[in-house]
């Protein structure tokens, strides 16, 4: 159906389209450009613009919704115009699918599309039905060649171990002592910019990152990290906080030990500074992704013993918490059933902080150790791991050639994995440090142990015993107090011998 012209006097109602897939600086410059275009084509022919439609860095060969663009046929639907302007028929679709359904309520509602750049497409004939169809197809074909490009580019850095583009990353990026030019985000204007090395580490960045590996490999958590962080003064590369989730990605990075990765998969190494060993980088990815950490928000332990010392009532596996009660509101360990009382704070913590202390002043303290990992023949491990790698790698080549079916490629994959994560787990034991090495063989083991952080005793206490804490018995204890220390049973998690501790 062709498009009818209006009665005489009555102006032709017509709307713009604008549309730009990438607008990296954020400024709108492209789709502006589109616009002007537009309604000067729009003045030309003597239309009145209604509305001007605009999406701005969407792509309309992704798939992703377009927001604009779907009011825009709603508008259509309803009869708001009767010509559509545009300034390439690029700009509104590179779906065939998204195009025939464009076509039937052209035809339903006597719309004609005209663009700046291809002219009229008469959408009401199969001729004109027919250009519309190739424009899109060569459209598609060109964004297909353009993602391909793009991907492969992408590919080839990381398999070169370059930088891959995009936000700085925090711990890299030094001034070359050049600039740039670059478009503001705000005003869209050309201005210029140090250039940065990403291959080159920032020195105060990659001394937070290792900070960062030590804590966590010496028992601390993230948390504590994270608050390091902020006490140093330190920011994202946008100049935000670093908060947990922030805190915890930095540290999950391959890049930390010069891993190149593409698609999630490692794939050599880096051309950048290594700011860890990859077996500090794997020991830490294994505690960070261990499905047993505590990991849910809330606030930190302020006792030495919350949540660690046990109640040991038939059928109870709960863990005593800090609370306040009595006349002089003092704090003390009670279950959260309420068994056995409440135990006094300071008595009981500086009780299990002597007994530790005590063990550890000992001659035969080292032998509480765990079995050095310097035993293990760690380059070994990474020549396994790598092989294991090339393997799951060419599996996938395997598969996408068709030599092997799916069967065959998820079986051999799940091995491969399997082997994968045991010497994992072994290169992360290799940079583990044990909780007790601050404290084995120093000349005052209670000076160093004052020199722990809460974290890092609560770590020890973890590591060495297990504290159950019974229902105290009346009254005054033969020494004359009110603290029944044979309430308190210690089961000891590390032993040298038999006769070592009572």
């Amino acid at each position: 159906m062709k498009t009818t012209k209006p009665p005489a006097g009555q102006r032709t109602r017509a709307v713009i389209y604008c549309r730009i897939s990438q607008d990296r600086t954020g400024a709108g410059l492209g789709v502006d450009r589109q616009r002007i275009d537009c309604e000067a084509l729009a003045e030309r022919n003597g239309w009145d613009v209604v509305e001007v439609y605009v999406d701005n860095d969407v792509s309309a060969y992704s798939g992703k919704k377009r927001k604009d663009y779907q009011r825009m046929l709603s508008d259509l639907e309803d009869g708001a115009a009767t010509v559509v302007i545009v300034w390439h028929t690029d700009r509104l679709h590179r779906s065939p699918t998204e195009l025939e359904k464009y076509i039937d309520l052209c035809e339903q509602r006597g719309v004609s599309t005209h663009t700046v750049q291809a002219g009229e497409l008469d959408l009401a004939t199969p001729s004109g039905r027919m250009t519309a169809r190739i424009l899109g197809a060569v459209a598609r074909q060109e964004s297909e060649h353009k993602g391909h490009r793009v991907a492969r580019a992408r590919m080839q850095k990381a398999m070169a171990g370059e930088w891959g583009g995009g936000i700085r990353p925090f711990g890299w990026g030094v001034p070359t002592g050049e600039t740039k030019t670059v478009a503001d985000k705000k005003t869209g204007d050309e201005v210029e910019v140090p250039a940065l090395d990403m291959n080159k580490a920032v020195p105060a960045e990659a001394a937070a990152l290792y900070e960062g590996h030590e804590m966590l490999l010496s028992g601390q958590s993230l948390k504590s990290w994270v608050r390091w962080l902020a006490n140093k003064g330190f920011l994202t590369p946008r100049g935000n906080p670093i908060g947990h989730v922030e805190g915890r990605d930095m540290l999950l990075r391959p890049r930390n030990a010069g891993i190149a990765v593409y698609k999630g998969e490692e794939v050599g190494t880096g051309l950048w500074d290594q700011v860890v060993s990859v077996e500090k980088h794997r020991a830490v990815v294994a505690i960070l992704k261990d499905p047993t950490r505590r990991t849910s928000p809330g606030a930190a332990p302020k006792w030495f013993g919350s949540l660690i010392y046990e109640c040991p009532h038939p059928g109870c596996n709960k863990t005593l918490r800090v609370t306040k009660g009595g006349r002089a509101k003092l704090p003390g360990y009670r279950c959260a059933d309420n068994h056995g009382g409440a135990r006094s704070v300071d008595r009981l913590d500086q009780y299990i902080e002597d007994l530790i202390i005590e063990r550890l002043s000992r001659p035969d303290a080292s032998d509480l150790l765990e079995p050095s990992p310097e035993g293990m023949d760690v380059s070994a491990l990474q020549t396994e791991s790598e092989e294991i790698r090339r393997r799951l790698t060419d599996l996938a080549a395997l598969f996408g050639s068709g030599q092997i079916d799916m069967a065959q490629f998820a079986q051999g994959s799940d091995t491969a994995r399997a082997q994968l994560d045991g010497v994992n787990q072994q290169l992360a034991r290799a940079a583990t440090r044990d909780p007790l090495v601050p404290l084995v063989g120093v000349p005052d083991v209670r000076a160093a142990w004052k020199q722990l952080t809460l974290e890092q005793r609560r770590q020890v206490l973890r590591t060495l015993m297990r504290v159950r804490v019974h229902k105290s018995r009346p009254g005054r204890m033969p020494d004359g107090g009110y603290f029944d220390y044979e309430s308190i049973e210690i089961l000891w998690r590390r032993v040298s011998a038999p006769s070592a501790v009572n």
